[in-house]
């Protein structure tokens, strides 16, 4: 197959923990060829969805782990598979590059399905299973978020649309500064935000499972550092060995019927005790750590996937 990788910079990437580099080395192995592109490089030009990116090479090398071939301009549609693959913010240039992929179906097929990406983001897809979350609200109005913590004591509040744990505060009911927060993030963005009852579950870890297709093939769990409150791997939270629970199970059983229908065949969802919080289709992580801790090669299991759907 030629398989496109729509990716942050690839020089940076920790090849030991980005799924993005394991998910191409595994194609890589079965003989796959790779292209690789930024998304500022995504363009639509003349009825044609392009891209100017390179031909990709990876190895497991630290420092050396990539070759590019010559940079060229090439129609998307001549690939088998496109990769969505940027991390967020999750704002109008990342809905925009959703819009162009799209128009790639169906002769080719984009991984995560745009689509739905783009109609379903992590923390507004929680919203479709209120029996699953912990209770949730996301306003933009003071007056709300203050209603909301009057009823629930202690709470998360973060952006609606962040990643990687930046800009989640632990907001105790005797915290001030509730007010403050809301003015300094309402000053720089005119989105929402989202306020969660805060689950004190959290200091024994934040659990990531990862789901091919719908179905559960393992789970990791993310453990704050001391004095922290959040578990996100990029804010210095540990990964450790963790077994799927009976609950873990049943949360896939109910949301991985729809996230197989509407083509997000690598996701990662959080679960804090029996709580789900959030539903990651843009750029989940987790591959390399499940596979170091329990010998799953959910890198394969996603390409087996993506096989059969192209089949």
């Amino acid at each position: 197959m030629k398989i496109a990788f729509q990716m942050d910079p690839i020089g940076p990437i920790d090849i030991k923990g980005d799924s993005t580099f394991r998910l191409a080395e595994e194609a890589q192995a079965r003989g796959h060829e790779l292209f690789y592109y930024t998304p500022d490089r995504l363009a639509y030009d003349d009825g044609r969805v392009t891209a100017r990116g390179w031909p990709l090479e990876v190895r497991r090398v630290e420092g050396d782990h990539y070759s590019l071939g010559a940079e060229t301009t090439v129609d998307l549609s001549s690939f088998d598979v496109v990769w969505l693959r940027q991390d967020p913010p999750f704002d109008m240039f990342y809905i925009t590059t959703t819009h162009l992929l799209q128009r790639l179906a169906p002769g080719t097929l984009v991984v995560n399905d745009p689509f739905w990406v783009r109609n379903y983001p992590e923390k507004l897809l929680i919203l479709d299973f209120p029996e699953l979350t912990p209770p949730t609200a996301i306003a933009r109005d003071l007056d709300t978020i203050k209603a909301f913590r009057a009823r629930h004591g202690d709470v998360i509040l973060k952006p609606l649309y962040g990643n990687g744990g930046a800009g989640v505060f632990h907001l105790p009911e005797s915290d001030r500064n509730l007010s403050s927060l809301h003015e300094m993030f309402t000053g720089f963005s005119r989105e929402p935000l989202i306020v969660q009852k805060y689950l004190p579950e959290i200091a024994q870890g934040d659990k990531r499972v990862i789901l091919v297709d719908g179905e559960p093939v393992g789970a990791i769990n993310r453990v704050p550092g001391a004095g922290e409150t959040r578990s996100n791997m990029h804010v210095g939270g540990r990964p450790e060995k963790i077994a799927l629970s009976a609950r873990d199970r049943e949360i896939c059983a109910l949301i991985g019927p729809l996230l197989r229908e509407k083509g997000q065949v690598f996701v990662g969802i959080d679960v804090i005790g029996s709580y789900l919080t959030e539903i990651n289709v843009t750029s989940p992580t987790g591959l390399q750590e499940l596979e170091r801790f329990d010998g799953t090669n959910a890198a394969g299991l996603i390409w087996d996937a993506i096989g059969s759907r192209l089949a």
